[in-house]
């Protein structure tokens, strides 16, 4: 078969050798009290964080990967939590880097925070919604006022011209508020929404993860939204096998609901937003990106340590030791987990290793092997009847 265009994108250099994305915990600090947070954050600053100078070491250092830079994402905690944030913007900027935020939705997220930021030279920002009332964000969050300062937030940046990705988490509490999400995301506009597959974590161990076959309908619910939401996956890698599978069955023809073997979380949602009568698409489906922990994505937590993802808390060296580039492509456990004959399980026998690999995240924390099955994928390797169309899709 020929594909109309890519179904998975795979970035132009070798992922092995420079990231995609860099992403530095600048605090653990927050004001919120989040019922997921991976970082387990707090309301004071931690005195190991990386300081001024040693921040901007850290993006030399990023910089020195060589063009196209990565993108430096300044995350936490909460970011503003740092004084010397639009400082670092400033300088990230000057040493030619593209820096990006993700604030928590906090009081300190105003107008005048983010005109100073955008002064500063950041162009984009990512910002937390999981539900599409306050009553569900707000309880998710632990703090009264967190949506409408999240939903102000995202409308000012929209205003001033700034990119805006929005995160939502996906649980058993917050997934019926997918196709609400999705409307909002429609209305006020975003350049991705991405939907965060739980990793049981810090404070999210118990929050209730998806079961594997709740994920399946979610996957293909939200493959299903690609023409209408510029829609994304975070730690839900296998998001590029449904797309790899779904465009083999649009091309055949084929009945996706009896051969993915969809269940009633799906019809549900599926019901649900075709009452809203979007109509036609309006956008061209998003390719997802073939990245993963370790793979053209790494971490640097707020003490310097690095690690493939930050939701897998396994250090491969510290940056105020060893230069990012140094630690990325040559530690142990980053060319571990870009060597798929390592996985094991169904990961390790599953056709689409290549361009999904699981969350390795995901899999460390249910096992404490990086290199597992992800748990959170219902696939049987060799199941999905087309296999032929499927290798060609891969050697595309």
């Amino acid at each position: 078969m020929r594909p109309h265009g890519p179904v998975v994108r795979t970035v132009r250099h070798d992922p092995a050798d420079r990231p995609l994305l860099v992403i530095w915990e600048a605090t653990r600090a927050c004001a919120l009290s989040c019922v997921h947070c991976r970082a387990e954050a707090q309301p004071r600053r931690d005195p190991r964080e990386l300081d001024t100078e040693e921040a901007t070491e850290l993006m030399r250092q990023v910089a020195s990967f060589g063009r196209p830079s990565p993108i430096f994402v300044i995350t936490g905690g909460d970011c503003f939590e740092r004084e010397d944030l639009d400082e670092l913007v400033r300088r990230g900027r000057a040493l030619g880097l593209a820096v990006a935020v993700s604030p928590s939705g906090t009081a300190k997220l105003d107008r005048a925070a983010l005109v100073r930021l955008q002064e500063a030279g950041v162009t984009a920002m990512s910002l937390s919604l999981d539900g599409a009332t306050a009553q569900v964000h707000d309880g998710f969050r632990r703090v009264p006022g967190t949506f409408d300062r999240t939903v102000q937030a995202w409308a000012t940046a929209r205003e001033l011209g700034m990119k805006v990705q929005v995160n939502s988490t996906m649980s058993s509490r917050t997934v019926h508020e997918l196709p609400d999400l999705a409307a909002l995301v429609r209305e006020y506009g975003a350049m991705t929404w991405s939907a965060f597959m739980l990793v049981p974590m810090g404070r999210g161990v118990d929050l209730g993860a998806l079961s594997a076959q709740q994920c399946e309908d979610v996957m293909n619910y939200l493959y299903d939204l690609g023409p209408h939401v510029p829609v994304k996956t975070t730690e839900g890698h296998h998001f590029r096998r449904v797309a790899l599978q779904r465009a083999v069955l649009e091309e055949r023809g084929a009945d996706h609901v009896e051969v993915m073997g969809l269940g009633e979380l799906y019809a549900e949602l599926t019901e649900r937003t075709a009452a809203f009568g979007w109509g036609d698409a309006v956008r061209a489906r998003r390719p997802p990106v073939n990245v993963n922990a370790g793979y053209g994505f790494v971490f640097v937590s707020h003490v310097g340590t690095v690690h493939p993802s930050g939701f897998l808390p396994v250090s491969a060296g510290d940056v105020r030791e060893q230069p990012l580039p140094e630690i990325y492509r040559s530690s142990e456990l980053f060319t571990g987990l870009r060597d798929t004959s390592l996985l094991t399980g169904r990961c390790g026998t599953c056709e689409f290793a290549r361009v999904c690999g699981g969350s390795r995240s995901r899999a460390y924390a249910t096992s404490g092997d990086p290199h597992a099955s992800d748990p959170l994928c219902a696939y049987e390797p060799g199941s999905f009847p087309y296999a032929e169309d499927v290798a060609a899709l891969l050697a595309s």
